[in-house]
């Protein structure tokens, strides 16, 4: 068997590998670490669509050594204002001397003082830039300084760093884009599955992991199932392979004996690009959920150009409220009532209530 080198096994592959890890580049860091005989490392994400005050990201790695030691002081290292880490070029490894500001002898003094006490004798920097993120990896020793070897290592990894940290802002984006989507749907009660034909769960949204019983599959095969009566489970295998081969679009299946849960099956209309593995058929179940009142009721004013009181009345009866009812929860009395739903009606260009319930209901103020 021919064995990686040891650079591309223990830092290069874990460069890959890291885009996926909570927190990421864990390993890599670790093993950075080790390689170079550091006894303190640092990685330091920003984004630069990062909100205004937001704090980069920071992972703190120690040797074996100094586990026990407490983590360095973030704060205290960015306020010695060392050479700006913006300021530095890309894949270019900095010695802690060029970190240090000699033009003003003071304040050199009180980095050097600082830096001491940090347990930072010796260090190198340096900065992975990647479009709208940059990193910073930052190495400490105390008692003698980095090697050669150590140093071309880091310098090394310098591109290969930018490319996995290009591919994590762009899994960040798609994880953002799904975060999005997933909010939405779980704002109206909604939860989605992904089967393959053969009814094994391919994916699913936390949604949808909150209403449903799922576990692995118990013959040991990829994916995982719903959790149901045999029967049922029957069923939507069943639906499944009958949507997969073209014999029917849509099947919705009963969860409970109530008739009061339905999982809803219809063909996959999802494109991806490849290599993707395309799910069969999408599943939907659907919870009861009420809007968040204020919110709901603050779009529909600002929608519909209503009233506060406008706004209220048009929100109870979006839930079905008769306008008496709704009116009263807002101490109106029964005229009044009347009379606002009338000018709701006219602002809104609806004929009545059952259509402004659907025009609410397909409006925004049940994501607000």
């Amino acid at each position: 068997m021919t064995f990686l080198p040891l650079d591309q096994r223990e830092l290069f592959l874990p460069l890959i590998d890291g885009v996926h890890e909570s927190p990421p580049w864990h390993t890599f860091m670790r093993n950075l670490v080790a390689r170079t005989h550091a006894r303190r490392g640092l990685l330091i994400i920003g984004l630069a669509n990062a909100m205004q005050g937001q704090e980069p990201a920071v992972l703190q790695v120690s040797a074996p050594r100094a586990a026990d030691e407490p983590p360095l002081d973030f704060q205290r290292l960015i306020s010695l204002r060392l050479h700006p880490h913006g300021q530095l070029r890309p894949d270019r490894v900095y010695g802690l001397e060029e970190m240090l500001d000699f033009d003003d002898p003071v304040r050199l003094a009180q980095q050097r003082k600082s830096l001491q006490e940090l347990g930072i004798r010796y260090g190198r920097w340096l900065r992975i830039s990647a479009g709208t993120a940059d990193a910073w990896v930052v190495l400490a020793r105390e008692r003698e300084d980095f090697s050669a070897a150590a140093v071309a290592s880091l310098s090394a990894i310098a591109p290969l760093f930018a490319s996995a940290l290009r591919a994590r802002v762009k899994l960040a984006e798609q994880q953002l884009q799904a975060a999005m989507a997933n909010s939405a749907l779980a704002r109206i009660g909604i939860g989605q599955l992904a089967f393959d034909r053969d009814g094994r769960i391919m994916a699913a949204t936390a949604q949808a992991e909150a209403i449903l019983p799922i576990a692995d599959d118990p013959s040991g095969k990829p994916g995982r199932r719903l959790q149901l009566l045999p029967d049922i489970s029957h069923r939507i295998d069943t639906a499944c392979a009958a949507i997969a081969d073209g014999n029917r679009d849509t099947a919705a299946i009963p969860l409970d004996g109530h008739g009061e849960q339905f999982l809803l099956l219809r063909r996959t209309d999802l494109e991806l690009p490849p290599p993707n593995a395309l799910p069969a058929v999408i599943g939907t179940v659907r919870i009861h959920r009420l809007a968040d009142a204020r919110r709901a009721i603050d779009a529909i004013q600002t929608i519909y150009r209503l009233s506060a009181r406008e706004a209220g009345l048009a929100y109870r009866m979006m839930r079905g409220e008769r306008i008496i009812d709704a009116g009263a929860s807002l101490r109106l009395t029964a005229e009044t009532s009347r009379n606002y739903s009338k000018r709701i009606y006219a602002k809104t260009g609806t004929s009545g209530q059952a259509d402004l319930v659907r025009l609410l209901l397909e409006g925004l103020a049940p994501l607000a």
